[in-house]
């Protein structure tokens, strides 16, 4: 930021108290000092802090184990919605009776058949 000729210093003392401010309550509680911190002390100074509920879940979720139960959890339920297209396919009439259909031409077919099976009833 730029100051005007006719601006004073004393104008942004409050960024700098501010920022000061926070330095001094983290090096008293021993989370920043002038020298670079050792891995351990780094982590300890991490870990002394409470974790919001956003961050716990965002660290469980980076988990190479977490991420592979939950790409296994979405393959069974990929898996069983296919399952249960291809039963529902089965029911619907089409000519050829193995004519590869999408799934939205399968619903849209499963409607229509629905829809033909009310109006035959009642009739």
């Amino acid at each position: 930021m730029m100051l005007s000729p006719d601006q004073a210093e004393s104008d942004l003392s409050w960024t700098q108290s501010d920022s000061e401010t926070i330095l001094n309550g983290l090096k008293s509680a021993g989370c920043a000092s002038d020298e670079p911190a050792e891995g351990e002390e780094r982590a300890k100074c991490k870990a002394d802090q409470p974790l919001s509920r956003e961050e716990k879940r965002r660290r469980r979720r980076a988990t190479a184990k977490y991420r592979s139960a939950h790409a296994t959890r979405e393959r069974i339920r990929v898996e069983a919605f296919n399952v249960a297209f291809a039963e529902l396919r089965k029911l619907l009439p089409t000519l050829p009776p193995d004519k590869k259909l999408s799934k939205i031409e399968i619903l849209r077919l499963a409607i229509c058949y629905i829809s033909y099976l009310n109006h035959v009833l009642d009739v």
